[in-house]
């Protein structure tokens, strides 16, 4: 089930919040369970049991962690590995199978294609913080089984994140108040995460959409240009709009779920941008593996290293295909590149940091949407003006594209800025926003009726 979709909002949502409001406080914990779950069976009725398999052995492994202090590490261990293992299984397996063959020209391991369980990538890496951190003594208390479910399938944040951390919601879990200022904030929140999905990532993702359809070597330089420039706006809109919609919900049933974007075109530089873009995805990889490696604690070619496995293992984190590993070690290597080399020059001036991030942003993101090699070549082609067939996408073409979106990429653009969250926050608590945020719910409601209801991109990570 989505966020942006009728059954959701009109159907799902009100009966939820009837049952969970009516409840008395000890109880809304076993509502918000049961309502996740209901949720995410509406998507994936057979592995819900998988997740709730999950949830026992990790809940088992943290019992044993905290009781039996001499074999923490080898439950922390065992707990891991079942994470992993089936992660690995459901996402990754056909991925090294046919790798495996490839290399030895002959198959030796069968294809599973087993469909990928919603959310198992961020459901996984929340259950691994929540055994590391308890290991580590960041959690005194594993707290009751049903805290640690409703944690792991808290229905906001279980498809696409944010990653949460046991310790920032164990407070909520136990006790947490409602009130009617809060629930108001979080519905302002939940509607522009709805026009950011619905009235932005969906309408710009069809000029995407088109340029594919046009096929890439017909593509003029400018056009393929603006076919990257829209993906990113795409996938801008659609995770800012998803993790305002998370934060909303959150807020509306007494939790305060992290932030987890926070104006990443803005930065002026990748490496700000990563600490402004998936938030708790780059807090995971940082404290659980670059951390544990020796981070930047034993020399300049262990940091290296290590700031390599967790590039690589980020990138892998989105996709079982290669162009995933090849979109995050670029960053590594933009990140050692600026540590090293040109990181001062970008702090000292910033116009320089902008252009460099609004040049790299689009080409990224292309590597990131092409999973095959061939196709991304003759994009980047493009891109460059590198063209070895006929370009049939005109002068004449741009312009009708330039009349037609022009106003949707000047939206999108001035809305990927700073002024959105300075308007915002100069508005709330005002009538302003009350009227800004029921007027794009409705437009928002208008054009998911007309069939705009595409699915959010990290649902497929």
């Amino acid at each position: 089930m989505q966020f942006s979709s009728i059954e959701f909002v009109f159907r799902f949502l009100p009966l939820f919040f009837l049952c969970y409001f009516v409840m008395p406080g000890r109880g809304r914990n076993l509502v918000l369970l049961l309502g996740s779950l209901v949720f995410y069976a509406v998507g994936e009725p057979l592995y819900i049991f998988l997740m709730i398999a999950s949830i026992l052995i990790n809940y088992g492994a943290a019992r044993l962690i905290h009781r039996l202090r001499k074999w923490s590490g080898f439950w922390l261990v065992c707990a891991v590995t079942a994470d992993l293992s089936v992660l690995f299984l459901f996402k990754y397996f056909d991925f090294f199978a046919r790798n495996v063959n490839f290399l030895v020209n002959k198959d030796v391991l069968p294809m599973l294609q087993l469909t990928l369980p919603l959310g198992i990538s961020f459901y996984t890496f929340q259950m691994i913080s929540y055994v590391a951190d308890l290991y580590m003594g960041k959690i005194e208390e594993p707290g009751t089984l049903l805290e640690f479910a409703t944690y792991v399938c808290m229905f906001p944040q279980l498809i696409a994140g944010p990653i949460v951390q046991f310790k920032e919601v164990s407070e909520q879990l136990k006790k947490r108040a409602l009130r009617m200022k809060n629930f108001e904030q979080g519905l302002e929140l939940f509607c522009l995460g709805l026009g950011s999905k619905v009235l932005l990532a969906n309408k710009i993702s069809i000029f995407w959409n088109q340029v594919q359809g046009i096929g890439f070597a017909s593509l003029s330089t400018p056009v393929a240009w603006m076919g990257a420039v829209a993906f990113s706006f795409q996938i801008y809109f659609d995770f800012w709009g998803y993790s305002l919609m998370a934060m909303g919900l959150g807020w509306m049933m007494g939790f305060s779920i992290p932030r987890n974007f926070f104006a990443p075109y803005m930065a002026t530089s990748a490496t700000e941008f990563w600490r402004r873009w998936h938030i708790t995805l780059g807090r995971f990889f940082r404290e659980y593996v670059y951390i544990p490696l020796g981070g930047n604690r034993k020399g300049f070619f262990r940091t290296i290293f290590n700031l390599f496995i967790v590039w690589a293992l980020t990138g892998l984190w989105h996709g079982a295909s290669w162009n995933f590993v090849l979109w995050g070690i670029g960053f590594f290597v933009l990140l050692v590149l600026e540590k090293n080399v040109y990181g001062k020059l970008l702090e000292k001036f910033p116009l320089i940091g902008h252009i460099y991030i609004w040049l790299l942003i689009p080409v990224s993101w292309m590597v990131f949407e092409i999973s095959d090699f061939g196709q991304l070549i003759i994009y980047l082609k493009q891109m460059v003006g590198i063209h070895t067939d006929q370009v049939l996408v005109s002068t004449a073409q741009l312009v009708r594209y330039l009349k037609e979106y022009g106003w949707l990429f000047g939206l999108c653009a001035l809305c990927s800025t700073w002024l959105p969250i300075h308007l915002y926050k100069r508005l709330k608590g005002t009538r302003w926003i009350v009227v800004i945020a029921f007027a794009i719910f409705w437009l928002s409601m208008y054009e998911i009726r007309q069939g705009a209801n595409n699915p959010f991109l990290y649902f497929r990570f």
